[in-house]
């Protein structure tokens, strides 16, 4: 394999009882590298450049484990189906709903939000997930020459 892997991410799935296959190494690879915004599709044909014989069925179930594991968490936007993102952290998205990009931004304005729910709550807060609805550059241009 080209990248070195996380051996904590292998240690978590040895423990939680899976095999560690080369395709499966594969699809992690690939989530590990890219990290975002990548559909089952995406992760498929980049596994297949590291393990040709990686097939379809394994990137959904190793999606779905990766799920149940709490390493990745699938975003839907409309109706194209799942993008998955690594659930450690923040992820702070702008989603245009008519074309259905996503636009990542580093900014966090949830960390004030964190601080104060640990502490009303008593509640450790892992990861979160902030996402703004609305219209991209290019779709808010089209609604502007669509209603001239």
């Amino acid at each position: 394999m080209s990248h070195q892997m996380s051996p904590e991410l292998i240690d978590r799935l040895r423990e939680a009882g899976y095999k560690i296959t080369p395709p499966r190494l594969a699809v992690l690879e690939v989530i590990q590298r890219e990290g975002e915004h990548l559909n089952p599709n995406e992760i498929l044909a980049q596994a297949q450049a590291i393990h040709p014989q990686t097939g379809r069925a394994t990137v959904y179930r190793t999606l779905e484990l990766l799920t149940n594991l709490g390493i990745v968490r699938p975003i839907y936007v409309g109706d194209s189906g799942p993008t998955y993102i690594r659930a450690e952290g923040g992820h702070h998205h702008l989603v245009c709903s008519q074309c259905g990009r996503i636009l990542d931004f580093e900014q966090c304005v949830a960390d004030s939000m964190e601080r104060e729910l640990e502490a009303r709550f008593g509640f450790r807060i892992k990861s979160h997930l902030l996402e703004f609805y609305g219209l991209c550059a290019d779709c808010c241009g089209e609604e502007t020459t669509g209603a001239s």
